[in-house]
């Protein structure tokens, strides 16, 4: 299952981009969404976007 970013949460600070090896994460309409299909939680690894993000609870399971 995919991880998601919960909108309301979400500052746009941009550090999950960059993070994810995948690319499945991109800005629209001003905050960032992971698409479910590229996302892989990081095979098994703590996923790297939650650890980079700075807000609590933002990304969260699919």
């Amino acid at each position: 299952m995919a991880l998601k970013i919960i909108a309301s949460e979400c500052t746009t600070c941009g550090a999950c981009e960059f993070e994810c090896p995948n690319a499945a994460i991109s800005i629209k309409s001003d905050v960032y969404v992971i698409k479910a299909s590229g996302c892989t939680e990081c095979d098994g690894d703590s996923p790297k976007c939650q650890a980079v993000c700075p807000v609590e609870g933002c990304i969260v399971q699919g």
